[in-house]
């Protein structure tokens, strides 16, 4: 089954401890859309400027995505900059440019207003919300937020989660929407303002996921070094949501979906911008996969 993703495709500028990339292809959509591209068929809504390289859409279409969601305006690409500290963990915005992106309203096409999978990438919620009065019948909508959107528009926010199935967030977001310090006190005060689910990703630490009546976590997949963890939650999403077209949003289907997007994401990571995924292949994800599932398998002891 097919999957929408509505969301940013920026140029991104990165320095990290090992290296910098300038005027990398990025965004929310454009990570999500990549790794989710591995599990099913994406359909991607965006807006970029005149200067968007015609080379960086070509890429996304040699993944099979649908592009035809994807507007030109008049002006210039969304760009961010952005520092790591040693840890990778910690970042520093350096300088945000909205331009195109700065008031965006996405117009859903025609044909992609029947998906039944739908991800509402990371921007206002009046946006998201919009959005998703332009989808007939979804069967599963999932949704990102940040901080800015916490403190400024927490009235709209609350609006949009009782009609998303699964919202995503990172821990710092959770604490500061919540104001629980316990990630899972966090997630259970989250679910009583309306998703089924949600999931808060906490970076090299790994995620949770909770519902009303069970709590999964996962641990990061473990790497030897990481090169850029930029767009490495999207493309978490990405894989998530992917799963869950395909597979189904059963609590047990979503307990897989956690595990392959982990492991979507660790590919993300090894490389600058979205060149982790150039050369990456299904039956490489699959690999790691078995692989994560060995290092996270613990035998029941009885007696």
């Amino acid at each position: 089954m097919s999957l929408l993703v509505v969301g940013s495709i920026a140029l991104d500028t990165v320095e990290t401890p090992t290296g910098r990339a300038d005027e990398a292809l990025g965004g929310s959509a454009v990570y999500f859309s990549l790794a989710a591209s591995y599990f099913t068929d994406v359909m991607m809504v965006g807006a970029v400027g005149h200067d968007f390289p015609p080379e960086h859409k070509d890429l996304l279409e040699s993944r099979g995505i649908d592009t035809s969601g994807l507007v030109h305006l008049d002006g210039k690409t969304f760009r961010w900059t952005g520092r790591y500290a040693e840890n990778m963990n910690d970042r520093e915005t350096l300088d945000v440019q909205l331009n195109v992106f700065d008031g965006f309203r996405p117009d859903i096409p025609e044909a992609f207003r029947g998906a039944k999978h739908v991800f509402l990438a990371n921007a206002s919620p009046e946006i998201q919300m919009h959005v998703l009065e332009q989808i007939e019948s979804p069967e599963f909508v999932a949704s990102d937020t940040m901080n800015i959107y916490i403190e400024n528009e927490l009235d709209a926010l609350k609006r949009l989660m009782p009609r998303v199935h699964c919202f995503v967030l990172n821990d710092e977001e959770a604490v500061m929407l919540t104001g629980e310090r316990s990630i899972v006190s966090a997630a259970r005060a989250i679910l009583d303002m309306g998703p089924a689910t949600t999931i808060i990703k906490k970076g090299a630490h790994g995620s949770v996921m909770a519902s009303q009546e069970d709590v999964f976590l996962l641990p990061a997949y473990p790497l030897a070094r990481e090169i850029d963890p930029t767009g490495a939650g999207d493309s978490f999403a990405g894989a998530f949501c992917g799963t869950v077209a395909k597979s189904g949003a059963e609590f047990a289907g979503l307990r897989r979906a956690m595990a392959y997007a982990t492991v979507t994401a660790s590919f993300c990571v090894e490389g600058f911008s979205v060149d982790g995924f150039r050369e990456l292949r299904r039956a490489d994800i699959d690999e790691r996969y078995e692989d994560f599932m060995r290092m996270t398998h613990v035998e029941r002891v009885i007696g």
